[in-house]
């Protein structure tokens, strides 16, 4: 069964071994996938539903086009906070790729979080930022993929009915 929804993926920030797995996730389950990006992204084996976009190099660019071309029933991974709440209030899905699920009831806290912590940087309070990817993080964001993405599958099969 091909899903009517798409699955789009802020390409720029996210692990290679996150966008395999969505990759492989989309074309076993027939998902439309679309990498944005303002670069292009190496991806192997693409198949038919896979589509790599690639915007200009400017700011916020490929946040802008999904955006603008995401449905309420659509399903965004990214890091990026403030996209993030663009998209909850557009009521489209979103996880970032550590396994966080944005929500109304979250995202706020989330922003004010991002805020403070971005302050405490430009005074020169920098915390042990992690940067890299541990299998602890790849768990955490599979399970949450995998359980976020069947709710839109599910929802979505109950609506064709």
């Amino acid at each position: 069964m091909a899903y009517k929804f798409k699955v789009w993926i802020d390409a720029d920030s996210c692990p290679a071994r996150a966008r395999k797995f969505i990759l492989n996730f989309c074309r076993t389950k027939e998902i439309p996938l679309n990498f944005v990006a303002n670069r292009e992204i190496p991806v192997k084996d693409e198949g038919p539903l896979f589509k790599m976009i690639t915007c200009p190099q400017t700011k916020n660019a490929a946040d802008d086009y999904i955006t603008a071309h995401a449905g309420p029933n659509d399903f965004v991974v990214t890091r990026d906070i403030p996209f993030a709440a663009r998209l909850v209030e557009k009521k489209i899905s979103v996880i970032n790729d550590r396994g966080t699920v944005f929500t109304s009831e979250n995202i706020g806290e989330k922003l004010s979080e991002r805020n403070f912590n971005l302050n405490m940087a430009e005074l020169g309070f920098t915390g042990g930022r992690k940067s890299d990817y541990s299998d602890k993080d790849f768990k955490k964001f599979s399970n949450c993929f995998d359980r976020e993405i069947f709710k839109n599958m599910t929802n979505e099969t109950y609506s064709l009915k």
